[in-house]
């Protein structure tokens, strides 16, 4: 099959495009003909060797986290998937980008959602999903969202408010009208952070999300007032430090269910930014790495 793949860590430019072995499902797992798979920043980090201490990878790798495609292999004791069905899902920890996938956690695509925006929803979704699942009900709360117009925080941002939730949510002014879009309340990042959040929710905010890689969780505990009740994806050292929660997704299809459920009523949309074809990996990941939004890679 043709893959992306790199055989050094490094800079984008160590990603080629060539043959490699295919993959093939085993039980509890199904093969995907991939069509789309999106950048995520874990898949920046371990291409670039930021994390080979902690998740050493066999090279040479295949980026990726998550995909979207045809079903053409089913495992051993899979049920409720069939050859043929299109679906969204996790793999490994970096083997996506590929011709054929195995997923370990996987829901049927709902109508309306683009093969792009199928691919952006994977890593994302599960995400924003289990950020909401750990913070329980939040019906008729204020949540602050650091970072809510990238692809976590928009998708966190839409599951809040299908629950009931008033969001506040940070980004760039250039990005201030499509957090209205949503229905979320936007301000800015920075300092005067926690003045600018006492004037638009004087009644004070019940929890906190921090999905941007910013030096913020600090501010986001003073805002919230309980470590308990501010949630970081993207800064475990500072969690550790002021004792607040870390969340990762994990390769559970009810997460992704879940986010199919609301992409089908119309409540979530995934956020796609640019797209790039399998040939072009070197731009799709410098694209990603320079912050420039979520980027998708499509295959013919």
């Amino acid at each position: 099959m043709r893959a992306a793949r790199f055989h050094s860590y490094g800079a984008p430019d160590v990603l080629v495009v060539e043959d490699a072995p295919e993959p093939h499902a085993t039980e509890g797992s199904i093969r995907v003909k991939v069509h789309a798979t999106s950048v995520n920043p874990i898949d920046v980090l371990l291409r670039a060797g930021h994390l080979a201490q902690f998740l050493p990878l066999e090279l040479p790798a295949i980026p990726g986290r998550d995909a979207t495609g045809v079903v053409d292999e089913v495992g051993a004791d899979v049920t409720g998937v069939e050859v043929g069905d299109l679906v969204f899902g996790l793999g490994g920890v970096s083997d996506t980008t590929a011709e054929f996938a195995v997923l370990t956690a996987w829901s049927a695509v709902p109508e309306g959602w683009s093969t792009a925006q199928a691919a952006a929803a994977g890593l994302a979704s599960a995400t924003a999903a289990a950020v909401i699942e750990t913070l329980g009900d939040l019906n008729g709360k204020t949540f602050l969202i650091e970072g809510a117009s990238g692809a976590v925080g928009s998708a966190a941002a839409a599951f809040a408010l299908a629950a009931g939730a008033t969001v506040i949510g940070t980004g760039r002014e250039s990005n201030h009208a499509y957090l209205q879009s949503l229905g979320v309340i936007p301000t800015t990042y920075g300092d005067g952070l926690a003045e600018r959040v006492a004037v638009l929710a004087p009644e004070g905010v019940d929890a906190a999300l921090h999905a941007a890689r910013s030096d913020s969780l600090p501010d986001l505990l003073e805002i919230v007032g309980d470590t308990f009740r501010v949630i970081t994806v993207t800064d475990g050292e500072g969690a550790a430090r002021l004792g607040v929660r870390h969340v990762n997704a994990r390769n559970d299809s009810s997460l992704l269910r879940f986010a199919a459920d609301l992409g089908q009523k119309g409540l979530y949309t995934p956020r796609v930014d640019q797209e790039f074809p399998l040939a072009d990996i070197v731009a799709a990941h410098t694209a990603a790495e320079s912050g420039s939004g979520k980027v998708v890679v499509t295959q013919p």
